[in-house]
């Protein structure tokens, strides 16, 4: 826990930087309080101050039924309960516009809208060049009654701290291009380059909450990286293309598929987690600015990370 604890300090330190002139200028909308606080005649004014959220198909009758439904009108309630404020919010997304500035001058933040829509939590954030929809509802807070029925590994990342990330991914996304490379080390590296970037925009997040693994997958997957890497190795994985391997080690699970006695203590998507420490390891080891890295081909940068992993 202690070296865990070092290594994250240094990270932090290591990108560090001054973005105290750089300006960004957003709006912030909330369409849930203007919507579901609409009476049959404010509905006109919320319509045309929204015009992008209410298609030919979405009736007046239909959206004063979901005005009136007594279960949306409780999400709403509960979520106004930690959302009334919002600036605490809207002072980390400025941060992350600042820092994602810093390293893209194109960039050009976008005005956000708040909005519910219906505890859908694959679709938390949506974003496109000028216009950012977040749905509070998907982040009312891991242990709230809502989310009972949801999976541990999702609930962890239900939280208000997990905005900023989410909104980081969603423009990481945009940023890195789709890589070809069809092996499995390829797909880490490629999952393991915008983790890197995650590094960058949001410095002050703690790596744990970045993965969105909870403390004790996250000190797992620490604790066992040389494993982890040993296992990859003996039973040749890393040059296999294999699509098998994305559900068990890339994509978002309760614990990844060793097909092993105690894969339950290990966090989902550990093969992100892999990429990663590659990708930190090239950038240690070579001088190569941020645009290099993400035109670098992935088979080049692991031949060229001299990753070693922590034993």
């Amino acid at each position: 826990m202690v070296l865990c604890l070092f290594f994250s300090c240094s990270d932090k330190k290591q990108h560090q930087i001054d973005i105290s002139n750089i300006n960004v200028d957003f709006s912030v909308k909330r369409y849930e309080v203007d919507f579901y606080n609409a009476t049959p005649k404010s509905l006109l004014n919320v319509k045309e101050k929204y015009p992008y959220l209410f298609p030919k198909s979405f009736t007046d009758s239909i959206s004063l039924a979901k005005i009136n439904n007594k279960q949306e009108q409780e999400l709403f309630i509960e979520s106004n309960k930690i959302y009334k404020d919002f600036s605490s919010v809207k002072k980390q997304l400025s941060l992350l516009f600042k820092h994602v500035k810093h390293y893209n001058s194109k960039f050009k933040e976008p005005n956000v809208v708040t909005m519910l829509t219906n505890l859908d939590y694959e679709s938390r954030v949506i974003y496109t060049d000028s216009l950012l929809l977040i749905s509070l509802d998907a982040y009312l807070g891991k242990k709230h009654k809502f989310y009972g029925d949801y999976p541990k590994y999702i609930k962890e990342n239900n939280t208000k701290e997990h905005i900023v990330i989410d909104v980081a991914n969603a423009i990481i996304d945009k940023q890195v291009m789709v890589s070809n490379n069809r092996n499995f080390v390829g797909k880490m590296i490629y999952e393991g380059k915008k983790m890197y970037l995650l590094d960058l925009y949001v410095p002050k997040v703690v790596d744990h909450e970045k993965i969105g693994f909870s403390l004790d997958k996250f000190n797992w997957a620490i604790a066992n990286e040389e494993q982890i890497w040993k296992y990859f190795i003996d039973r040749k994985l890393l040059f296999n293309t294999d699509t098998k391997l994305n559900k068990r080690f890339l994509e978002n699970a309760p614990f990844s598929k060793f097909y092993m006695e105690q894969d339950n203590l290990s966090p989902g998507k550990i093969g992100v987690w892999v990429g990663w420490q590659i990708v930190r390891s090239y950038m240690k080891h070579n001088d190569v600015s941020l645009q290099e890295l993400l035109k670098i081909n992935e088979s080049d940068l692991f031949n060229k990370s001299k990753y070693k992993p922590k034993k």
